[in-house]
């Protein structure tokens, strides 16, 4: 048996070499490639199986409360979580149809806003700047943009039906994938190692997901009802998108503010309700997003902000919005498999927030204490 200085220096020697970086180097292109071009297929793929980690996390939630002296049985909760999270997609989908109509409608009226919103700064930015913005503004195609924002809405319609197609099958494969990875492990030991790790990519997901849904959720509902007495227009689809926004680390919460703040910096005469989702607005976002959340988060999601910004641009150009949205629920997954394999363990070191992976690894601990 070769011993273990002996296995480093091979490994070494094999980093060393031209061969082993090409071969890298074109696996990765590869892996990049196959990204882009299979975003058709993947994004709802990797959609579904987060919903399916959401229903898992709900179905939780709702099994450990107590009825009737008994807990909620499981298949019951499962379908509890099933009819909040449809309920949920309804709900939202309810009002980007309903409101589709005004949006389109309203945009002719806003052009003239901003046109005699420019008007008044002339004064301030003089005429030459005025009426080279004033040409900006009138190379906007907007009817071009409606129909991007149409085909866009068509897009996201036949995504969401593949979803909706994953996600019944994902859950009935569940069960019997755990039990077949078992069965293909080569020894026990793996065999364990391989369910330790899966329920450990299972408890983070789940914990990520649920309790960014949950805030998310607060952060739509408050930001709602700062935007619905000033009389924002279409103030329901702003909250939609706080909420799907905030699920985008450090840009999705400023755009979360910014958006609704230039619709009401257009709308209204006075600059009052502008000032006032401004400050309301972001107080919703920094409250939520710099005191509830790692409140509630805990040390569960030690990442570099530097990677999460750096997946977040990656995830970005690969698979756009979507991506944006699927970056962070990636590195968790990628972290928490690194964390759990001894030899890729110093990946997840460099990718981890100061190289504590504690809160990582605490998860199988609690799981070990409930089981004894």
């Amino acid at each position: 048996m070769m011993e273990p200085h002996m296995e480093d220096a091979g490994l070494r020697r094999r980093l060393m070499t031209l061969e082993f970086w090409r071969d890298l180097l074109l696996l990765l292109t590869l892996a990049v490639t196959g990204l882009v071009y299979g975003a058709g297929f993947l994004v709802p793929l990797t959609f579904a199986a987060l919903v399916v980690v959401l229903l898992n996390a709900v179905a939780d939630r709702v099994s450990a409360i107590p009825l009737a002296g008994q807990f909620v049985p499981l298949w019951l909760a499962n379908v509890i979580g099933i009819l909040l999270v449809l309920f949920g997609f309804a709900v939202i989908a309810l009002i980007l149809s309903s409101q589709a109509d005004g949006v389109a409608e309203t945009i002719p009226r806003y052009a003239e806003r901003l046109e005699a919103i420019l008007a008044s700064l002339v004064s301030l930015v003089g005429e030459e700047n005025a009426l080279e913005v004033r040409q900006v503004l009138q190379e906007v195609d907007m009817s071009g943009w409606a129909l991007g924002a149409l085909g866009s809405a068509g897009g996201f319609l036949s995504g969401f039906l593949l979803v909706m197609l994953y996600i019944p099958f994902m859950m009935v494969e569940t069960g019997p994938m755990g039990r077949k990875l078992r069965i293909a492990a080569p020894n026990r030991r793996a065999a364990a190692e391989i369910s330790k790790i899966t329920r450990s990519i299972s408890r983070g997901l789940q914990r990520y997901i649920g309790v960014k849904t949950f805030v998310s959720l607060l952060t739509g509902l408050f930001s709602y009802a700062v935007m619905k007495p000033m009389g924002l227009d279409f103030a329901e689809t702003w909250a939609v998108l706080a909420f799907a926004l905030n699920f985008i680390p450090s840009i999705g919460s400023v755009l979360g503010v910014v958006l609704p703040a230039i619709v009401a910096l257009v709308q209204f005469d006075t600059i009052t309700p502008f000032l006032v989702i401004v400050l309301g607005c972001g107080t919703v976002q920094f409250s939520i997003g710099n005191i509830l959340e790692p409140a509630i988060f805990g040390r569960s999601l030690n990442l570099s902000p530097f990677l999460v910004i750096l997946a977040l641009t990656f995830w970005t150009a690969v698979w756009g919005v979507a991506g944006a949205l699927l970056s962070v629920p990636i590195m968790v997954g990628f972290l928490i498999v690194f964390a759990h394999i001894p030899c890729m363990q110093w990946l997840a070191i460099l990718m981890s927030g100061d190289g504590d992976l504690s809160g990582i690894m605490e998860i199988d601990e609690e799981e070990r204490a409930v089981r004894a």
